[in-house]
């Protein structure tokens, strides 16, 4: 009994707490929107077709792997000047023409859930850019250069779609 009152028991029990207290409060998320005049049929291939993002998009480079569910993506996110990270993704769900969505990170320590949906009303379609992340190094993680370079992000896409819609 002195075992669960000793003071290495007593460390563990507030090591344990605080772990949970983090995991509990280790939520953020980042939420771009942008409507871009053109039907999301337009926009969804230009965001599929990797190959191409060199020519126009400022935040995701040297795309590999293929957006397929179940696949593997690798590719460079510069987040800001001078700031760029390898990330690699694996592909959750594909819905033709409206969403995408791609999981990766370090379980436990700090995860995130990306999507882009597209939704379509008249000739436009409002792209939607949203990430959950999770994990103990969340609460200390400052998400707004990665919000600044999905804004960026967003920008792009609708520059590219409308630039090959005239």
């Amino acid at each position: 009994m002195e075992i669960l009152t000793s003071k290495w028991m007593m460390i563990a029990y507030t090591v344990i707490t605080f772990g949970i207290i983090l995991l509990i409060l280790g939520k953020k998320t980042v939420h771009s929107e942008i409507i871009v005049n053109a039907p999301k049929e337009k926009v969804w291939k230009v965001l599929l077709n990797t190959d191409k993002y060199e020519e126009w998009n400022s935040v995701i480079k040297s795309v590999e792997g293929i957006l397929k569910e179940g696949g593997r993506v690798n590719f460079i996110f510069h987040q800001e000047e001078g700031k760029s990270y390898p990330i690699s993704a694996k592909v959750r769900k594909v819905e033709t023409n409206s969403l995408l969505n791609q999981f990766g990170g370090y379980t436990g320590i700090i995860t995130y859930n990306h999507t882009y949906t597209l939704n379509e009303s008249d000739t436009n379609t409002k792209v939607i850019i949203h990430e959950e992340y999770s994990g103990l190094m969340v609460p200390f993680w400052n998400p707004e250069p990665v919000q600044k370079a999905y804004d960026r992000l967003n920008k792009d896409i609708k520059k590219r779609v409308e630039s090959l819609e005239s």
